[in-house]
């Protein structure tokens, strides 16, 4: 939250990298999403940058965070109409997140992905093998591939910034060293299926579709030397992953403005069926040809960590606490002394 001079400190910013804001709107998304869910498997892959593009990524955000988009989704597409592999066109959604639990930049795409997908034909529907959608090693050589691609067309056609340590790659005989040398290691590419099921995954996602890097609850303390909150070491056996960090105040500043994403630059997308001019019209065709009515809005799964729509505030979606509960026409025992004015202006 981000009170405004001469604003009520209940006032919202309602900026899409605010922690306080936007929580109405991260529920409607996620119920929207769990409408169009099909009665099928669904895997979640993640496709992650390595370290040395991720440093490029800083200054060129709007380009290596599009391209990124762009190649998950050309890779998942692609392997999936091959009919070496599935044979079918399959609908994804996509979600960028550019941070580690540590604020650090950690940029990498999660997506949702039904297993299985319509016919070239589009005259049935193919599904995927149990536990199975698409060969990891192929899709990581494939990404990759892809991605330099397009990364050495951006430095060619003049859309890339280099500064500081990474003055020198403007220059193509160093640029093209550097890309070689990244197309000899592996690219991390994760793909399975969620124990808990697509719900629990679109859940995960919906905490961070309408805000960046942290949420209030993680936070801690915060004063004038520094920012304390709670952080996960992925590295530490499972029982010991739950750390406390604190940060100088310039510091987390710092972090937290590693992840504010370029204005008009959108983290969700939706690509192959579920594109946005398309989605409704092929949902319909899947649920058909799967032989299943669609659920209406009201149907839809509710995972157990949402709160209820009656306790979250109408401004910005927030969970609001019961301190009190009085009978009808009775006043409350805590009531302040003095009538408390909120300026909604």
């Amino acid at each position: 939250m981000i009170s405004r001079p001469g604003r009520s400190p209940h006032s919202f910013c309602r900026n899409r990298h605010c922690p306080k804001c936007q929580g109405a709107a991260a529920r409607d998304w996620l119920a929207d999403r769990e409408a169009e869910l099909l009665p099928v498997p669904y895997f979640h892959v993640v496709f992650t940058l390595p370290a040395a593009i991720a440093d490029l990524a800083w200054s060129n955000k709007a380009v290596v965070y599009d391209l990124l988009f762009k190649v998950a989704a050309q890779t998942l597409l692609t392997l999936a109409a091959d009919p070496k592999h599935l044979g079918a066109r399959i609908g994804l959604t996509a979600v960028l997140h550019t941070w580690g639990s540590a604020l650090t930049h950690h940029p990498h795409v999660h997506v949702i992905v039904p297993s299985g997908g319509i016919a070239l034909d589009g005259s049935r529907w193919i599904a995927g093998r149990p536990g199975f959608l698409l060969p990891v090693r192929v899709l990581s050589r494939l990404f990759r591939r892809l991605f330099l691609d397009g990364l050495s067309r951006a430095q060619a056609t003049g859309r890339l910034g280099f500064f500081g340590t990474q003055t020198h790659l403007a220059q193509p005989k160093a640029f093209n060293a550097w890309l070689a040398a990244l197309r000899r290691i592996e690219w991390v590419v994760y793909c399975k299926r969620p124990f808990s099921g697509p719900a629990a995954v679109l859940a995960y996602l919906a905490r961070y579709t309408h805000r960046v890097a942290i949420s209030n609850s993680r936070l801690i303390a915060c004063d004038a030397d520094g920012v304390t909150f709670r952080w996960k070491d992925y590295r530490a056996k499972e029982r010991q992953r739950s750390k406390v960090m604190r940060l100088s105040v310039d510091e987390f500043i710092r972090r937290f403005l590693l992840h504010v994403l370029p204005d008009g630059f959108h983290r969700i997308r939706h690509y192959g069926l579920f594109g946005n001019g398309v989605r409704q019209e092929n949902l319909a065709r899947a649920r058909a040809l799967l032989a299943v009515v669609g659920k209406p809005l009201a149907d839809a799964p509710v995972p157990d960590a949402l709160i209820a729509p009656s306790r979250c505030c109408p401004c910005c979606g927030g969970r609001m606490i019961i301190i009190e509960r009085f009978a009808r026409g009775c006043a409350s025992r805590s009531a302040p002394p003095h009538p408390i004015r909120i300026d909604t202006s």
